[in-house]
């Protein structure tokens, strides 16, 4: 129970990481993201102090995501610690998929955006993933 907060923010910031570097591939391959992104009336400014909790939300769920792992770890009974973190995060990111069509659904952006967050949160999950079953045994 003690490694959880500290591999909850290792994976926090392996997520960060992970987004901050998934994110100009994503606008650099598809360029009307960035207008997507920079319409005030779909996402706030980067200026506005509240955006900083872009910044936050992965330690969070970093440290939540550990909690579960540690909770579901004899599930996986994999032995690989590769494919262990990979299945974890895949477990993870399956759950994201209805925000995801409920996103598309709900608000007026492209299905190009929603795509590209999805991906990402693959990637930051699997990546998660294997944080979790390298350092919580």
């Amino acid at each position: 129970m003690k490694k959880i907060i500290p591999v909850g923010l290792l994976a926090g910031l392996a997520m960060l990481i992970v987004s901050m570097a998934l994110s100009p591939l994503f606008n650099l391959i598809f360029p009307s993201l960035n207008a997507e992104y920079n319409n005030a009336n779909l996402i706030r400014p980067w200026s506005d102090p509240l955006m900083l909790l872009m910044f936050i939300e992965p330690f969070i769920l970093g440290i939540i995501l550990a909690w579960i792992f540690s909770l579901t770890r004899t599930v996986f009974q994999e032995k690989n610690t590769w494919k262990k973190g990979i299945y974890f995060g895949l477990c993870y990111w399956v759950v994201t998929l209805p925000g995801m069509l409920m996103s598309y659904a709900s608000f007026p952006i492209s299905l190009i955006m929603v795509t590209s967050w999805s991906i990402s949160i693959f990637a930051q999950a699997v990546v998660a993933g294997l944080v979790y079953a390298r350092f919580i045994k």
